[in-house]
């Protein structure tokens, strides 16, 4: 009887999933929407995320422009994205709020790569975790009636195989990136 991999598989794209958007919010010099991903908006008494509360859009590739849905919420939202710590000074426009996106220096890229490469092993710890939990459950199922060492070990085969293709990815994701953090 083999193992049914469905779990590996599911908790694996989550942790890659988290990854990428992870790696979407690092500053590539271009103005992309994803920049503001991590920016909270104080909004109707609670915090908000700022895509709940506007729309965020990237017209060219130096300037993002901020409509909030609700007028009022100008201020609130000009003042999430000040204290965002995302090095991005929001300018207020009439209804919406336009922000420059300057470029990037040659030695800015190579932190963001740093931080890049911290993302990445991040990830790579996160599928390492999933892995060990699934062996370990491949492995208890040692004595159990109907699964022999060779299902086991063809198992704890199939568990590798799969890992490398989510590690794969990562890499490829990883490059991608790079190569985008450097491109000027």
């Amino acid at each position: 009887m083999s193992y049914d991999f469905s779990d590996f598989t599911a908790r694996s794209q989550k942790a890659l999933d988290h990854s990428t958007q992870d790696i979407a919010s690092l500053r590539t010099g271009r103005a992309t929407a994803q920049m503001l991903d991590p920016v909270m908006v104080e909004a109707y008494g609670t915090h908000m995320r700022l895509v709940e509360v506007a729309s965020v859009q990237a017209p060219d590739p130096s300037l993002l422009v901020v409509t909030p849905w609700d007028k009022s919420l100008l201020e609130a939202v000009e003042k999430g994205i000040s204290k965002a710590d995302l090095n991005l000074n929001p300018v207020v426009d009439g209804d919406l709020i336009r922000i420059a996106v300057a470029a990037l220096t040659e030695e800015k890229r190579r932190e963001m790569v740093k931080v890049l490469q911290k993302k990445i092993e991040s990830a790579k710890v996160m599928l390492r975790n999933v892995r060990s939990d699934i062996k370990q459950e491949i492995e208890n199922q040692e004595g159990s009636s109907g699964v022999s060492e060779d299902d086991i070990a063809r198992d704890l085969e199939e568990l590798e195989r799969r890992h490398k293709v989510f590690l794969d990815d990562l890499e490829k994701l990883s490059e991608h990136k790079e190569k985008e953090l450097m491109t000027v």
